[in-house]
């Protein structure tokens, strides 16, 4: 039997063809600029420090600015670079293993704020984002990380004045390469469009460059990495000259373009000077590890013509997987509309089904992330296809998000959402046939976004059928860890209204909850916790309070979207607490208390927005304000924090009079810190705690929510260890002089 002729794929093999062209060509021009060592090693890359002047007059030194010095941090291998200061100078050593004989987490710079290693100086934040606003800032090239061919592993050495040599014609090369270019294209082939201002209250803030000096798209990148984007870019534009003088058919030829202008936009993902190294799994991240423009201090520059994480040769594999899958798709084919989801270009009832993942209010600034990369396409293919590339930057205007830079700030912001998200639902439900049904995913940590969905939901002609919270986002990722981010997305079935009723609010509410219980029993199997909790039990509320036009009071009020959060954010929070301390005595533990156990159950040590966390309060009974002075809670601008023991200012010790059994917890905690246990008995016993199981529940309760690791969850425990000693040493004491009242 004869062997089996495969298949080719026409556009698999050209795409390959094409992108191993532009990567030799690329070579063959800017090759020279990613030298090799006289070993035969390879540069990875280059790790590069932002660099600022020590204000001590006596030192002057050039601080370079580093978050960190691991080079190499696995189980196998440590290498990490050593800060050594001469004098007012810094250099740096590369150690290994046991001779790190210092903690590489430790670097030169923390949230701004700079340790001089010379001098033990400091810069404050204001004095470091000043120098570079002067433009006084600099960056050193710090090492190298090097592959040698047939070995494995990587190596690191420290950056040598050869290094910065080549960088320097890299400048030279650079100025001459933009003018040509820019005389051929008849625009800067370095993005020299505007970044995002930074500013407002919602996803602009993901945007903290613009800060730091990078005022337009290409202060992202030094001069080696603009110049290799760049010339990819050119190298594209040859290939697709090249594909048509050979004949080929010309929307093909656009398309194979495409692709490989897709692949340098990658390239440009993982080559900007944002980019951090990665020591745990060697080898670089990319810029957009989450969905912002992060300020980074020190950054690896890739060799985006080594192979490496990053390089063309990892970026093209991915992009003929998508092909090769698509490829081997035996359905009809899909056909792609490109229009406005408020008017969609389709008769009535002409869909079974409709999914859509709408933006999620001011959670991502969608159009000014993409502009990173609609700078880089317009450069590549932006020739080919002027009708989508006619506007400086992505158009805006219609753009449904919740922004507060324009006129009304948050509040116009809002309501233009509102607006335009329950247009885009009324249209969803008019293309939608009668027995169809629609998906809508979302996904939101505050009320105020859910309060939203839920009006343009309701006031669609759609209703709730059924809906399921989803882990869609990685708990781990850095967003995840510095704030109260969820988990899970929502995804619910949605159905037309048939029929228009009215509903009393006090006749259904029983159903409400008892459908919010039942799904809630199901959440906490599943392992569903924290602000992902709430906001899973929305869907099941929706379902019997959506089967409604009209929800009213006996008065006739219509109960409001507001209204039905407020009820759910109650009914969850009973029910958390019941499940937390294991249907222990809730009625033993006071309303701060339990406001504090659920806080940290929902949000950690997380920053959290006013308003959530007025309604968290609410729901347990207590008014946020009593807390300021007592320093339980913080308020900072817009964001509330709840303190640990040790985050608290100590005056609350003083006091004469405990009002919660977190201040007596808190108290105990510091006292056993100290090895006090005497003073931890006679607090306990004078409050009435000693012998009180709610308390002590109380305790096992927070201890348990709160993560491995955590210092409060340590004291907690060790406090805990040494109950029945207190209960001992308490037996032929005195009653002490100690009030305690909640």
């Amino acid at each position: 039997m004869g062997e089996v002729e495969r298949e080719v794929n026409p556009l698999l093999e050209d795409v390959k063809r094409w992108g191993d062209w532009v990567l030799e060509e690329a070579r063959k021009e800017i090759g020279r600029f990613y030298p090799s060592d006289h070993d035969g090693s390879i540069p990875v890359g280059y790790i590069w420090a932002r660099t600022v002047k020590c204000h001590n007059p006596a030192c002057g030194a050039e601080i370079p600015l580093m978050r960190q010095t691991w080079l190499a941090k696995k189980e196998n291998k440590q290498v990490a670079l050593k800060i050594i200061p001469l004098g007012n100078e810094i250099k740096f050593e590369v150690v290994e293993g046991a001779a790190i004989d210092f903690d590489p987490g430790e670097g030169t710079v923390a949230r701004a704020r700079v340790i001089c290693p010379c001098c033990g100086g400091g810069l404050t934040d204001k004095e470091v984002r000043k120098q570079f606003a002067d433009g006084r800032a600099g960056q050193r090239m710090v090492a190298v990380v090097l592959h040698r061919p047939g070995r494995q592993g990587k190596t690191y050495r420290l950056a040598l004045e050869k290094d910065m040599k080549v960088f320097w014609e890299v400048e030279k090369y650079l100025e001459q390469k933009r003018k040509e270019l820019w005389d051929k294209w008849g625009f800067d082939p370095v993005p020299d469009e505007p970044t995002p201002e930074g500013k407002g209250s919602g996803a602009e803030r993901a945007f903290s460059v613009r800060g730091w000096g990078m005022i337009t798209w290409g202060d992202l990148f030094n001069p080696r990495q603009k110049l290799a984007l760049i010339t990819f870019a050119e190298k594209v534009r040859q290939a697709h000259a090249l594909m048509l003088a050979e004949g080929y058919e010309e929307e093909y030829a656009r398309a194979v373009a495409v692709y490989l202008a897709l692949v340098i936009n990658s390239v440009a993902d993982h080559n900007t000077g944002i980019c951090q190294w990665r020591g745990g799994t060697e080898d670089g991240g990319h810029t957009f590890g989450r969905q912002a423009l992060p300020m980074t201090w020190d950054y690896f520059e890739i060799n985006p013509l080594s192979g490496s994480t990053g390089s063309i040769q990892s970026g093209l594999p991915k992009v003929r997987s998508v092909i090769t899958h698509c490829s081997q798709t035996n359905s009809t084919p899909a056909t792609v509309t490109q229009a406005s989801a408020t008017a969609l270009p389709y008769p009535d009832n002409y869909f079974d089904a409709v999914i859509t993942d709408p933006p999620y209010y001011d959670n991502v600034p969608y159009s000014y992330l993409s502009d990173f990369f609609y700078v880089w396409l317009k450069r590549t293919v932006g020739d080919l296809y002027p009708d989508l590339f006619a506007t400086p930057l992505t158009p805006k205007s219609e753009e449904i998000v919740a922004y507060s830079h324009g006129e009304g700030g948050f509040e116009g912001g809002k309501k233009f959402f509102e607006k335009m998200i329950a247009k885009a639902f009324r249209e969803i439900c008019r293309v939608l046939k009668p027995k169809g049904i629609s998906v809508i995913v979302f996904a939101h940590k505050t009320t105020a976004a859910w309060e939203t969905i839920i009006n343009a939901l309701l006031n669609s002609g759609l209703y709730l059928t059924a809906s399921w919270p989803l882990h869609t986002e990685m708990q781990a990722r850095l967003r995840a860890k510095e704030s109260a981010a969820l988990a899970s997305s929502i995804y619910m079935v949605c159905r037309k209204r048939t029929t228009r009723e009215t509903a009393y609010y006090n006749e259904i509410k029983p159903l409400v909850e008892e459908r919010i219980r039942q799904k809630l029993d199901q959440f906490w199997n599943e392992g569903i916790g924290g602000s992902d909790f709430f906001i899973a039990a929305i869907g099941p509320a929706l379902e019997v309070f959506g089967r409604y036009e009209k929800v009213e009071t006996y008065a006739g009020e219509e109960v409001s979207a507001q209204d039905l959060l407020e009820f759910v954010r109650k009914t969850v929070s009973e029910y958390a607490l019941a499940r937390i301390l294991k249907n222990g005595h809730l009625g033993g533990i006071d309303a701060t208390a339990r406001f504090y156990l659920l806080w940290r159950w929902t949000y950690n040590g997380a920053r959290v927005h006013f308003d959530e966390a007025r309604l968290l309060a609410s729901a347990c009974g207590i008014e946020l304000e009593q807390h300021w002075n007592g320093g339980l809670v913080k308020k900072d601008k817009e964001y509330i924090s709840v303190l640990g023991p040790k985050e608290r200012d100590r005056k609350f010790l003083e006091k004469e009079k405990f009002n919660s059994m977190v201040d007596i917890l808190h108290a105990c905690l510091l006292l056993w810190e100290k090895n006090q246990r005497k003073k931890i008995t006679e607090i306990l016993q004078a409050s009435g705690t000693l012998h009180n199981n709610a308390f002590w529940q109380l305790a096992q309760a927070i201890s348990d929510v709160l993560p491995e690791g955590d210092k409060e969850k340590q004291l907690i425990q060790g406090f805990h260890y040494g109950r029945d000693s207190y209960q001992k040493s308490a037996n032929g004491t005195g009653q002490q002089s100690l009030s305690f009242g909640f």
